[in-house]
């Protein structure tokens, strides 16, 4: 880990050099860039001035890599800072906000990572999820790793680097965290991810507690439990946040609003919109506008 006054190595800084070079939007615009979908890895680069996101959580780790500018925000009770070249890491649930702290704006690339990825790189050393305190690392080389899947985001994930790529971050985040790691106890995986196929199957309309329980055979209060210690978050959350990310997609296509929300189970628009804005810190006409207008740069 580097001290606060030392730069980046040259690596990690022709790697933000490099990322930027592909940025083709205007320097003033508000702009989402999304990459190909890979399962349970969500990649963007997000451009923008002023604050851009109001307090939301995620499901996933956020990880990423401040491109450009200065970006804070608020987490843990304390207002967060991070300069070009620094991580970023955001655990599951964790409230927070973004934006750009000076009037240069701010550039930066993130990647949201399922816990269920990281868990399966540590079952077999059997301690949990790492958990780690500082929200902003000045670390070149676990910058550099994660700017080796944040680096071409027109392309796909292969399915051998991710392997790597998981195994190393895991790696990384473990060093990183100052928290004593708790020994894992025996975890229901397979009840756990049963539940979590059936979700992913039906989810689209309201799931009872009965249904997880007959399908899995636990009891709906160990279940939850179980899916929590596998998944970092619990099984209604799990299922909200997947009708959340269909209508990203459907939004980001530039379907309208009111039809989305039936889509995707929602009662109406505004029921769709509150739970958006939780969950990503704006709404969704306004991310749509973003995402749409990085589809257009030149």
């Amino acid at each position: 880990m580097q001290s606060g006054n030392e730069t980046l190595s040259d690596g990690v800084a022709g790697q933000i050099f490099e990322g930027l070079e592909r940025l083709c939007v205007a320097p003033d615009a508000n702009r989402i860039l999304s990459a190909p979908a890979y399962p349970g890895i969500e990649r963007i680069q997000a451009q923008f001035r002023g604050d851009a996101f109001e307090l939301h959580r995620h499901d996933t780790h956020a990880l990423g890599v401040t491109m450009r500018g200065v970006q804070t925000f608020r987490y843990r009770g304390e207002q967060r800072y991070s300069l070009p070249g620094r991580v970023i890491v955001l655990h599951p649930d964790e409230l927070h906000d973004g934006g750009a702290a000076t009037d240069d704006g701010l550039v930066y690339r993130m990647l949201y990572l399922e816990p269920s990825l990281l868990f399966q790189c540590l079952e077999a050393a059997r301690i949990g999820l790492p958990f780690v305190d500082e929200p902003v690392i000045e670390d070149s080389r676990l910058a550099g790793l994660l700017l080796a899947a944040l680096g071409e985001l027109d392309r796909e994930l292969d399915e051998l680097f991710v392997d790597d790529f998981v195994s190393r971050l895991a790696d990384g985040l473990v060093q990183h965290a100052r928290l004593p790691q708790r020994p894992l106890g025996s975890i229901a995986w397979g009840q756990a991810k049963a539940a979590r196929e059936y979700l992913e199957a039906h989810v689209t309309r309201d799931v009872r507690s009965q249904e997880l329980e007959r399908i899995t055979g636990l009891d709906r209060f160990a279940l939850a439990r179980h899916f929590r210690a596998a998944f970092a978050t619990s099984p209604h959350r799990f299922l909200l946040m997947r009708r959340l990310q269909q209508a990203k997609v459907m939004i980001g296509k530039g379907e309208s609003i009111a039809e989305v929300a039936a889509a995707t189970g929602f009662a109406d628009q505004s029921h769709l919109t509150r739970h958006f804005k939780k969950a990503f810190g704006i709404a969704p006409g306004a991310w749509g506008g973003m995402v749409r207008g990085a589809g257009q740069r030149g």
